[in-house]
Order: C-alpha cells, then sequence, then structure tokens
C-alpha cells in the first residue's frame, strides 16, 4: 500500500446502529508504511489488561472526531496496545487535531494479521504477531490491535474480529 495508507473499512453495512459489520479480508496479510502519520492518543485504565473506562474514552474521542468532520472511512483505524497491566494506549487515526487531546506521529513499516475468537485469545494473538515480526528480522516489535467492533456488536454479529499491526524495525 501506498504510505500512510489504510485498507477501506466498509461502514455500509451497520445492523445494530453501533458498530458497522465488519470484514477483515481486506486488513489481513497487509504491509503497512506510515511516515508521520497524525493520530490522536489517547489512554485508558485497566485492571490486569481488563479495560476499565474505555466505552467513554473512545465516546469522547470519536465523537470530537465527527464533530471535527475528520472522520473517512478511507483512512479509519484505533490502534490499541496495553503499556502495562493497568494502562492502555489507543492511537486514533485523524487528519487534524482535536481540541483538548494530545496528537502524535507514528512512523515506520507494519505487517498485520486479521483474529476471529475470544478476547481471551489476546496472549496467543500478541505472541503470533511477535513470531510473524521475527520472521521478517524485528524481535520484540511494538504490537498493536485494532477492535472493529465492540462487545455487544461483537456478539450480534456472531464474529469477534481483531487486526494485530507488528512495527517492523
Amino acid at each position: 500500500m501506498q504510505t500512510n495508507q489504510l485498507p477501506f473499512y466498509d461502514d455500509s453495512v451497520n445492523e445494530t446502529g453501533c458498530c458497522p459489520r465488519f470484514d477483515p479480508l481486506p486488513w489481513d496479510d497487509q504491509d503497512l508504511h506510515f511516515a508521520n502519520k497524525p493520530f490522536t492518543r489517547a489512554t485508558t485504565r485497566s485492571f490486569f489488561h481488563i479495560p476499565l473506562n474505555m466505552g467513554r474514552v473512545f465516546s469522547r474521542v470519536l465523537d470530537k472526531v465527527e464533530k471535527s468532520g475528520g472522520y473517512d472511512n478511507s483512512d479509519f483505524v484505533v490502534l490499541s496496545r496495553d503499556l502495562s497491566p493497568w494502562r492502555a494506549e489507543h492511537l486514533f487515526a485523524t487528519p487534524k487535531p482535536l481540541a483538548g487531546e494530545e496528537q502524535v506521529t507514528l512512523g515506520g513499516d507494519f505487517v498485520t494479521k486479521a483474529y476471529e475468537g475470544p478476547y481471551s485469545q489476546m496472549g496467543q494473538w500478541f505472541k503470533d504477531m511477535q513470531a510473524l515480526a521475527a520472521m521478517q528480522g524485528t524481535k520484540d516489535a511494538e504490537v498493536y490491535f485494532f477492535y472493529p467492533t465492540c462487545p455487544k456488536c461483537a456478539k450480534a454479529y456472531g464474529a469477534n474480529h481483531v487486526i494485530g499491526f507488528a512495527k517492523l524495525t
């Protein structure tokens, strides 16, 4: 893909009124290249990697994205990673700064892999992403995950898709 380009996020099928039905195929096995790609950074509290205030934080940031006119389904992703068992970081792709939010940029090459299953498999998916990066020469890669549906919508659609992103060096 071209620099800073993401796979298309098809939001045309939305049976829940919340999260659209997600097609993981365009996101699987991709090589992505970011060069100072702008993101809005937010953090959440966790208890042994279980998010405590994710809904409130995501609602706040996504509301600002919509109000700013910054939502673009050809450039939409939220990259999440655990910083510790008590805290997680979330990077929202945003074309312009959002008032009152921290702005960051991300650069580098990433590989992706699509997963489907319960959140209890996250530890194994993290190890899989580390192994995928190691096969390409990167040891101890930064790993992010994109959760395209909330737990309620995943249950309604009968599938919990998660996209892993491993940063290569």
